[in-house]
């Protein structure tokens, strides 16, 4: 078996500080602070020179190498989402019924809640709670809009999948049903 000695070089923009601590990366941005706990990785960071982290990795298998273009990637969202942030759209899909959106914060948590009613006129009202650091609002230009943003991809993203996940049509033809809330746009909030 032939093992690898590996590096990966990502570059960090002005503004934007990285501390890593037992591979612990929190990154500090104009937009706020974001933490990824990345222990279960067998990867080394080092600073060659200043704003530059190299990813390293020794010994590595070609699986074990492949982890080193995820870890990069996964700091470089951290970094996009402290400086632009993230924003998703999703729009209703409806044949007949009309569906019916509804959004409140919880007072205790602080998270947002989706409430989704009418949805193939079903009398089930379906909740979802957003994660950490997830803002939604209802587009005000665009009819049948949501819109989803904040600085963290993982939370964005997964608030949106579990949007469309909780509207999927069960016990139907679904190339004939389909209703639905579906991420129609992917962007950023701060635009180049």
């Amino acid at each position: 078996m032939k093992y690898i000695h590996s590096q990966q070089l990502l570059e960090i923009p002005e503004g934007v500080k990285v501390f890593i601590k037992t591979r612990t990366v929190t990154v500090e941005g104009p937009r706020g602070k974001l933490v990824k706990d990345l222990g279960h990785l067998a990867v080394n960071f080092t600073q060659p020179k200043k704003n530059t982290i190299a990813i390293e990795l020794h010994h590595g298998n070609r699986k074990g190498v492949a982890t080193l273009r995820t870890v990069r990637t996964l700091i470089n969202n951290l970094i996009i989402g402290v400086t632009k942030g993230f924003k998703y759209k999703m729009r209703y899909v409806y044949a007949h019924f009309p569906i019916n959106v509804n959004l409140d914060k919880n007072s205790e948590t602080g998270l947002f809640e989706v409430e989704i009613r009418n949805f193939i006129g079903e009398k089930i009202v379906r909740r979802v709670v957003m994660q950490p650091g997830v803002e939604v609002e209802i587009s005000k230009n665009q009819k049948d809009e949501l819109v989803l943003s904040g600085n963290s991809l993982e939370g964005v993203s997964q608030s949106a999948a579990d949007i469309q996940q909780i509207c999927r049509v069960r016990n139907k033809d679904i190339r004939k049903f389909l209703d639905g809330l579906y991420v129609s746009e992917k962007g950023n909030v701060i635009e180049d």
